[in-house]
């Protein structure tokens, strides 16, 4: 497992699932903090109040970061925080928080990586119909000028919208995530428009007015998929499937990309959804079109694809069993990784950064005080083992941010899936560096120093 010795190795969080302090100094609801206290909609009605306390206890997290030797942080900022309306009045207390936060990050040599939204959207912008009113990349831009113009002396890397497939599949599609609408797909359409045009008046509004030269992009979470043997015909078909538009949802990646990347809409999608499109001018595409510096892409599994006998055509071949999973049900395909990145970089030609990979676990404080999450290390292991093989097949990926650096509240899932590095004890807010956590670190110092072997599962 050979990474480049300048290779950026993090960790990333976002603010609902951290924070807590969810009416601390005049921060405003989100449409989270009221969808959880909707009963019936979080497991055992768990919900971000409190989470990790990270509002009242950064220092000690950076400090666990800077333990761990953390390259860089991936956060996200509360928009209702910082603007309890989403719009007018700012709320200087929130804005001071996110200021210790990135001079406690840079004082540890930690580089901040700050999303702009990790779907905490401020619960006013929905009472004004939110995601479906075209205002909304106003608002949006509204909101990033009053961060850059904040932070950006000091923040350089910028991602403005985490993982809009599933923001919008989830939330406005399927009603499992906030704001738990179910709506007709013409409807959807709309919302992802408007969710496009926030990404290129944000983009616009970042690159005009920061302070220092920035970095930015987009963070995508669509459809993944890969050969399930390494034939022509089937590396061919996952190809294809990867770009494909072909089916009435929002699991895709070109329908979200393209538009951003290339200027318009893929033309199998127009097809698709021709009876159902929303007016697109030609400002509109205009105003998504900003092409990122970088292409961020969170990804945690696949599914393989074979080309169908005779056409070619790409067939999903998943098989029950044939993967092992994750306590979120999740298959466990590293291959997926090697695969995903390979089309990312052939179709969108930027540097790729992993801004989200790693698995739920089962974990708890053995007897003798420890975490051993040996799943993780060898999930680890997979990930990261094929990652290095893309690189040295010519896939330009330039970092790794591990999802995530604490146990948190998993969105609708509350506390029961264990992402973190780190565990937390949700009573007493007790911190405890997983053996995984002590692997991680040794492969960042082994990377730096260029001496990449065998890790050990825990070393003090």
């Amino acid at each position: 497992m050979q990474f480049p010795p300048d290779f950026l190795f993090g960790a990333a969080t976002s603010a609902y699932q951290i924070e807590g302090a969810s009416h601390a100094d005049g921060k405003g609801l989100s449409i989270w903090d009221v969808f959880a206290h909707t009963p019936g909609k979080t497991w055992e009605g768990q919900t971000g109040d409190v989470a990790c306390a990270h509002y009242q206890r950064f220092r000690e997290d950076v400090a666990l970061m800077q333990q761990l030797g953390l390259r860089a942080y991936r956060f996200s900022i509360s928009w209702p925080r910082i603007l309890p309306d989403g719009t007018g009045a700012i709320n200087e207390k929130g804005l001071a928080f996110y200021e210790r936060l990135v001079d406690a990050l840079l004082a540890a040599g930690i580089a901040p990586w700050l999303t702009l939204y990790h779907w905490d959207l401020p619960y006013e912008l929905h009472l004004r119909g939110g995601w479906l009113n075209p205002e909304m990349a106003a608002w949006f831009g509204e909101y990033t000028q009053v961060v850059v113009a904040r932070l950006s002396d000091r923040v350089r890397n910028w991602i403005t919208l985490n993982e809009p497939q599933v923001f919008v599949g989830c939330g406005y599609k399927d009603g499992v995530h906030a704001p738990g609408l179910r709506l007709a797909l013409p409807e959807i359409l709309r919302v992802t428009h408007n969710v496009l045009r926030a990404h290129g008046t944000a983009t616009q509004v970042i690159r005009a007015q920061a302070k220092t030269p920035p970095q930015v992009g987009i963070a995508p979470n669509g459809a993944h998929f890969y050969p399930a043997t390494d034939t022509p015909a089937d590396i061919a078909a996952a190809r294809t499937k990867f770009c494909a538009v072909d089916a009435p949802d929002m699991w895709n990646n070109t329908w979200f990309m393209d538009p951003i990347f290339f200027g318009h809409y893929p033309e199998d999608g127009l097809r698709l959804f021709a009876d159902v499109m929303p007016p697109v001018s030609e400002a509109d595409l205009h105003c998504i079109h900003q092409p990122p510096d970088i292409y961020c892409w969170n990804m945690y599994f696949g599914m393989p694809v074979s080309a169908e006998p005779g056409t070619g055509r790409p067939r999903v071949t998943h098989q029950i069993g044939a993967a092992a999973q994750t306590f979120f049900q999740w298959p466990v395909t590293p291959e997926a990784f090697y695969w995903c990145a390979r089309f990312a970089y052939e179709r969108y030609q930027k540097p790729i950064y992993v801004t989200e990979n790693g698995m739920a676990g089962l974990d708890w404080v053995h007897r003798d005080g420890a975490v051993h999450d040996p799943q993780r290390i060898d999930f680890l292991t997979r990930y990261l083992g094929v990652l290095a093989r893309a690189i040295a097949d010519g896939v330009d990926v330039r970092g790794y941010f591990q999802w995530s650096l604490l146990d948190n509240i998993e969105w609708a899932e509350g506390v029961k899936q264990r992402f973190g590095l780190v565990y937390v004890d949700f009573a007493t807010q007790q911190r405890v560096l997983k053996d995984s956590a002590y692997w991680y670190r040794d492969l960042i110092a082994r990377t730096r120093t260029g001496n990449i072997g065998d890790t050990a599962e825990k070393s003090e």
